[in-house]
């Protein structure tokens, strides 16, 4: 991660939970048939490649500098894995923006999926002179290389494509990246789906980050720490510090992970993360004692894991005129198993005393405060590819001690922040009554779908909710 500081993004509305998750941590029923169950990317194998990089550095000076023939060792190291595993591997070098002398970016593409429809995984290869940079980055650039020697070794059926990079000449600005999406056609950036980036992932005192964590593109990666219980939080401090920003500039959307850097891990995260509060998330930062005992192992694994998750989340399946299979694709839809895998304003999930659930004891209670207040409960789910109708279905009961034809408190479904439906006080009467939203036009994708209610600043509306799922044909 390079040192200068751009603020960059915004966030969206929060609403993100669970998707389907990879086998050891799958609800039963929950993984859609259109995507196979992510790997688990072998530790061992990441920590081979460190040992790798760390002994590039050590041939060359102790360093691997983008100008370094200890980075061009690197690039040659990642290179001749990548053509074996038969890859489609591409040098380019940085003819302008970047360092006088540094090495080329290294572009591989797995030669499968829509061409059209690219997700791409990053890295920076490149470290500070000061060391050999084993967490800043070698440990994002192991984790990504391991990630695409999987993804040739399982050579699954891709509905996407899938492209990695390895970076150059990221701490000295962000400039080997910079140079590629500056270069791209805008014909070849709109292909690109969603990039996501991969720095410092294994701090020794580090905290469990996302890159925007509430938009689109983070719900992956958001759930796959969400199902180890790492309660993660936004990336702040690496808000446009590394690579994923050059791809911000350009409108495509970004997430990717992060453990931290120089900024100081707080009481609260040391409570639920452990480790020292106080004390900087990467103690050797930018350091010569950024070697092979700078790495937190448990991390890195997480890291590597969630991002073969993301993967496949994001490109592994046939798409369209695969099966059509919703069930469970709705996690605790009923509300009968606590609040996981719903987010946001879970309190509301409970067994209310004076109103029936539609369905066994629990439901979700939105609004009836009677002053302005908004409250909402969300979820990622994966609509099959193979559906070519499907439909979100819940029971809702509204009532109100409104009057009139006037919309004063509104109930909305919304998907990726934007509104599907919308009922008000107006439809209040008639106790549990079948609703349902369209999803038919997200098939084959990973989507965030939210419950909210707003109230205005007096007489309330109670918005109850139950038995939400999926159906399709």
């Amino acid at each position: 991660m390079k040192r200068r500081f751009a603020t960059a993004g915004t966030l969206l509305a929060l609403v993100l939970g669970l998707g389907t998750l990879p086998a050891a941590a799958t609800p039963s029923g929950t993984s859609p048939a259109s995507t196979p169950t992510a790997p688990d990317i072998s530790l061992t194998a990441v920590r081979a490649h460190l040992d790798e990089f760390s002994a590039a550095a050590a041939r060359n000076g102790g360093n691997r500098r983008s100008t370094s023939q200890g980075y061009r060792d690197s690039v040659a190291y990642v290179k001749g894995k990548l053509q074996a595993a038969g890859y489609t591997v591409t040098e380019q070098p940085c003819t302008s923006g970047c360092t006088s002398g540094a090495g080329p970016n290294l572009i591989a593409e797995w030669p499968q999926g829509d061409a059209s429809a690219v997700y791409m995984f990053g890295a920076h290869l490149d470290g500070v002179s000061a060391g050999p940079g084993m967490n800043d980055n070698g440990s994002g650039s192991a984790a990504l290389l391991e990630n695409a020697l999987t993804l040739a070794r399982e050579n699954p059926d891709l509905r996407n494509r899938v492209r990695f990079a390895w970076w150059t000449d990221e701490e000295q600005g962000l400039n080997g990246s910079d140079f590629y999406v500056r270069t791209l056609s805008s014909t070849e950036r709109s292909r690109i789906k969603a990039y996501y980036n991969f720095d410092m992932v294994a701090s020794l005192n580090g905290g469990y980050f996302v890159n925007h964590i509430t938009s689109a593109a983070a719900a992956p990666m958001k759930a796959y720490w969400d199902s180890l219980g790492l309660q993660p939080e936004e990336n702040t401090e690496g808000a446009g510090r590394s690579d994923d920003y050059s791809f911000e500039r350009y409108g495509i959307p970004t997430s990717g992970y992060a453990m931290g850097a120089s900024a100081r891990k707080t009481s609260a995260q040391a409570a639920k993360w452990g480790g020292t509060s106080g004390a900087a998330y990467d103690p050797c930062y930018h350091r010569s004692c950024d070697t092979l005992s700078n790495i937190n192992t448990t991390g890195l694994d997480r890291a590597a894991d969630g991002i073969a998750y993301t993967v496949w989340q994001q490109a592994v399946g046939t798409g369209g005129g695969g099966t059509c299979d919703p069930a469970g694709v709705v996690g605790n839809g009923g509300f009968e198993s606590g609040t996981a895998p719903w987010t946001g304003t879970t309190a509301v999930i409970a067994a209310h005393s004076g109103r029936a659930a539609h369905g066994g004891t629990r439901f979700a209670w939105l609004g009836g405060n009677g002053s302005t207040s908004t409250e909402s409960v969300g979820q990622t789910v994966t609509v099959p590819a193979g559906c070519t109708r499907a439909s979100l279905d819940f029971w809702l009961w509204i009532e109100t001690a409104e009057s009139g034809s006037r919309a004063y408190d509104t109930f909305s479904v919304r998907v990726n922040g934007s509104t599907l439906a919308t009922w008000s006080n107006v439809h209040a009467g008639g106790g549990w009554t079948h609703r349902s939203a369209d999803l038919s036009a997200y098939a084959g994708q990973t989507v965030t779908v939210t419950f909210t209610a707003t109230e205005d600043y007096s007489l309330q509306t109670g918005f109850l909710l139950d038995d939400v799922s999926l159906s399709g044909a």
